[in-house]
Parts: structure tokens; C-alpha cells; sequence
């Protein structure tokens, strides 16, 4: 066992300039990286969204957005190239700003920054704002810029969107309101037009036709009562000669009678011959020859005078009951002209009526569709005027933005002691990987394993003074070496190509280390 150690430890210390070289570079590597690497301070701020300070049973904002989906919105807006150019370019946030690019210092505000949100069932929504800079007055101060921007765009936000829904349902009240006057007018002018036709009237113009029938038919039997009077009257008189019986033939004698009933067989067959037939001149003259035999010439004077008063009181009551057979008759025409038209407009009123539905339709739906936009007005007027006074849901500040005091990154102590131990770890690493790859033996079993020579004794290899001050110079050359070629080459690369602090940051931004 004791060999064995021996034997480990001379390994280790033939391969010791190795091991020093990768353990100097790696622990150099991680001091010079532990003190290079800038000092990152760190700004937050902590926002919450609150819900309506009014109860939505009394009062309902017109600003209805979900907490998670509002501040995912204030994200998006807050992170867009104008916003974060204007600040960087505000608060000159990075050192060498001039040499940057507008691509660039956007993605470099964006990698400093860091947006975190919270939320869950029955849970407050909060969100949280972090910057990091080398700078702790530019951390607060591009914090406070964020903050008033999330500020000022939440109130003008929802001021916005509650003055333009109240706009809109503004301008649908009066679209609504002109369309009602319109379909008021069409309805108005359609009745107008159609006032003898509407179905409001149907049963009084029915019962307005029905008699006017009525009274046609009323009127024709009275007109047929009086032309049968009128005929009766012709016949009287033309079989009498007479519309009355004179005064002074009262007292009938036979001839008298006989007169008469000649008369009225002249009178029944005047109806049947012509005035100028044998039968009739023949018995014109019979009478005429009676009539001259039973009154003196006095008394046919008397007559005479008698039958033409009676002729006269004739053409009287026939011209009466002509005139009231003309008025009957005209009052008829009447009536069955306006029985005409009404049966037209009775046509006409059931496709009228059909009309008259679809525009009171029409009507009844605008004003639905009014008397619903007008009560949204109102709620939107109510909502707008909510937001107006920020009675609805904000967002609040609960952590203001504050200058820090202390880095929070780089960890100095962890960066040296992980370099400190890469090289230890390395360098070991390298001492099993150049004895697995050197094939000289070692030891005396190392040549029985390899030529099966058992050796007699073994011999270690003594150096002398000379090599060994050799090796002792080679070391301290090689220490040397890495110890001023390795800060000779960051002290180069840092004053002639770029700084190392942003070589490291731009390496661990790569990989996904630092925000």
C-alpha cells in the first residue's frame, strides 16, 4: 500500500508542471473573470390589478377585461421597439450608448429586463417589474419610466375604450332614431295613401256595403210601386177621360153607364190595338155619339172644361211620380258606384294589410332595437363616466421602484472558487489522460506485463542537480508565463478589441445566464 502511494504521489509529481498549467489558466480564467465582470443592480417595482370600487349590481363599467389578459397587454405595449428606444435614449442607459445601434440597444433594454405575473383562483393578479443595470440610479430610473407608462396607458386605456363605446352606442341611437322616423314616415304615407282600403275600417265599410244594398233594393221596389201607379194612372184616365167624376154626372143613368163601361173597353183596348184600327175609331166614335146624346151642348161644354182639369192634375201627379222615380234612380247610381268602390277597396284591403304588418313590423323592430341601444347609452354613459373618475378596475402600485444599494449579481466569491476548482478538476484530468496515453513502464511489474522479464531489482531514476534545477527553472518559467500572458492577453483584448465585461456578458446572455 505504501508503494503504491509512493508510487501515485512521483506520478503526480513528474506530471506537477502540467497540472500547475491548466490549474493557473483556469484559476487566472475565474479571478479575472469574478473581478472583471461588472457589478448588476437590480430595480423592481410590484403592481396589482383591483377590481371595481363599485359593486357591478349597481353599476357595470363598459371596460370589461380579464386582470391576466390586461396585464399581458400592458406587457406588449410596454416592450415595443418605440417605447424601449425612447427610454434608452431618455436615460442614456448603456455606457457606449453612441456606438450602438437602434437593433441593438432594443435588445439589450428587453435583456435587462424582466416582467413576471402572478395569478390563480380567488388570488390577487399582481405583476412584477425588474431592470437590471450597471448604474442603480438608471435601474430606478428606467422603472419609474415603465411605471408611468403602465400607469398612463391603463387610465387612457380604458378611458378610451369606455368614451368609444359610448360613442358607439351614441351614434346608434341616432342611426336608430332616423331609421324609426323613417319607417314612422313610410308607414304614415302608406296609409295615407291607402285610407280607403286599411283593414281598421273592413268591417264598417262591410256593414256600409251591405247597406247601400239594401237600400238599392228598397229603392227599386218603390221605383216599380211608382211606375205600376204611374201605369194605373194612364189607364184610368185614358178609360175615363177623366182623373176624377165630374160633379154634375154623379147621379148614373144608363147611358151613363153604358159610356163608362164603353170607355173602359176602350181603355182596355187601347192596350192591345192601334190608335188608328177600325176597332178602336169605331169605338172612339160610339163614344163620342153617347157622349153628345146625354148632355146638351152646355153640359159638354162642362165636360169638356171638367176632363181637361182632370188631364192636367194627370200630367201633375205622373210628372211627380217621374220626378221621384229619376231621384230614386240617381240615388241608385249613386249607391252602386259607391258599392263599387267599396268592394274594390275590400279587394284591395286584405294585401294591404299585409303591407301594413310588415312595416309596423319593421317599425316594432327598429324601436326594439332604439329602446335596447338607448338603455346601453345609459349603462356606457355610466360606465365612461366611472373610468373617468377611476372607480373601476386599476392598477395599482404596491412596491415603488427604489435606487438599490447593493449588486445582486455578479457572485464574486462563487465565480473565483468555480474557477479555482475547474482547474483543479482539469488539471488532475489531464494528468490521468497523459499517463493513460504514455505506454513507458513504471514500474517492475510493468515490465513483466509487457516483455516477461522479471526483473532482479529496481533502480529509481536519480536526477541530478542539474536537471533538477532545470525542472525546478522549467516550472517557474511555465508559472510565470501563464501568470503574465494571461492578464497581458485580457488587458489586450479589453483595451483593443472590446471590454470584457461585455465579451461575458454577451457569452452568458448567449447562454441563457443572465437576464
Amino acid at each position: 500500500m505504501n508503494n503504491e502511494i509512493k508510487f501515485y504521489a512521483a506520478l503526480v509529481w513528474r506530471r506537477l508542471p502540467w497540472f500547475l498549467l491548466v490549474f493557473t489558466v483556469f484559476a487566472m480564467v475565474g479571478v479575472l473573470t469574478a473581478i472583471t465582470l461588472p457589478a448588476i443592480y437590480e430595480s423592481r417595482v410590484r403592481l396589482i390589478v383591483e377590481s371595481s370600487q363599485i359593486p357591478g349590481q349597481l353599476a357595470q363599467s363598459t371596460v370589461e377585461l380579464p386582470k391576466q389578459e390586461q396585464l399581458q397587454l400592458f406587457e406588449a405595449r410596454l416592450l415595443t421597439r418605440e417605447n424601449l428606444l425612447n427610454v434608452a435614449q431618455k436615460l442614456d442607459v448603456f455606457a457606449g450608448q453612441g456606438q450602438m445601434n437602434p437593433d441593438q440597444m432594443v435588445q439589450a433594454m428587453r435583456a435587462n429586463t424582466n416582467v413576471n405575473s402572478s395569478t390563480g383562483r380567488d388570488e390577487a393578479t399582481i405583476m412584477t417589474l425588474v431592470f437590471n443595470s450597471q448604474n442603480p440610479d438608471i435601474a430606478a430610473g428606467v422603472l419609474s419610466e415603465y411605471l408611468t407608462f403602465i400607469l398612463e396607458e391603463d387610465a387612457e386605456y380604458r378611458s378610451e375604450r369606455a368614451t368609444q363605446t359610448q360613442d358607439f352606442f351614441a351614434e346608434e341611437v341616432d342611426r336608430l332614431a332616423d331609421e324609426l322616423a323613417i319607417q314612422s314616415s313610410r308607414l304614415l304615407a302608406f296609409k295615407n295613401a291607402h285610407a280607403d282600403a286599411l283593414p281598421e275600417s273592413l268591417d264598417y265599410r262591410r256593414e256600409l256595403q251591405l247597406s247601400l244594398q239594401d237600400r238599392v233594393v228598397r229603392n227599386e221596389d218603390e221605383i216599380a210601386a211608382l211606375k205600376d201607379q204611374k201605369e194605373r194612372l194612364i189607364q184610368v184616365y185614358a178609360a175615363s177621360g177623366e182623373f176624377e167624376t165630374p160633379a154634375a154626372v154623379r147621379n148614373e143613368t144608363a147611358e151613363e153607364r153604358r159610356l163608362r163601361e164603353l170607355k173602359a173597353q176602350f181603355a182596355d183596348l187601347s192596350s192591345v190595338y192601334a190608335a188608328d184600327s177600325p176597332r178602336i175609331t169605331s169605338l172612339r166614335n160610339r163614344i163620342d155619339m153617347l157622349q153628345a146624346s146625354i148632355l146638351p151642348p152646355e153640359d159638354v161644354e162642362a165636360a169638356q172644361d171638367e176632363i181637361s182639369t182632370a188631364k192636367r192634375m194627370l200630367d201633375l201627379q205622373l210628372a211627380e211620380i217621374d220626378a221621384k222615380v229619376t231621384s230614386l234612380t240617381q240615388k241608385n247610381e249613386a249607391a252602386e258606384l259607391k258599392i263599387s268602390e267599396l268592394t274594390e277597396t275590400i279587394a284591395r284591403t286584405p294585401e294591404n294589410g299585409v303591407r301594413i304588418d310588415t312595416l309596423q313590423r319593421d317599425y316594432e323592430n327598429t324601436q326594439e332595437q332604439y329602446n335596447k341601444a338607448a338603455d346601453r347609452l345609459a349603462k356606457a354613459s355610466t360606465g365612461e363616466r366611472i373610468e373617468t373618475l377611476s372607480r373601476g378596475q386599476r392598477v395599482t402600485v404596491i412596491e415603488q421602484p427604489s435606487v438599490p444599494t447593493e449588486p445582486t449579481r455578479p457572485n464574486r466569491k462563487k465565480i473565483a472558487a468555480a474557477g479555482i476548482g475547474a482547474g483543479f478538476i482539469f488539471g488532475a484530468a489531464l494528468i490521468a489522460l497523459l499517463e493513460l496515453l504514455s505506454s513507458a513502464p513504471k514500474r517492475s511489474k510493468d515490465l513483466v506485463n509487457s516483455i516477461g522479464i522479471t526483473p532482479l531489482a529496481t533502480i529509481p531514476y536519480t536526477r541530478t542537480q542539474g536537471e533538477q534545477r532545470w525542472r525546478r527553472a522549467k516550472v517557474a518559467l511555465a508559472s510565470f508565463f501563464v501568470g503574465t500572458s494571461i492578464p497581458t492577453l485580457v488587458w489586450a483584448v479589453h483595451t483593443y478589441y472590446m471590454p470584457v465585461d461585455t465579451i461575458v456578458r454577451k457569452v452568458l446572455e448567449k447562454a441563457g445566464l443572465m437576464l
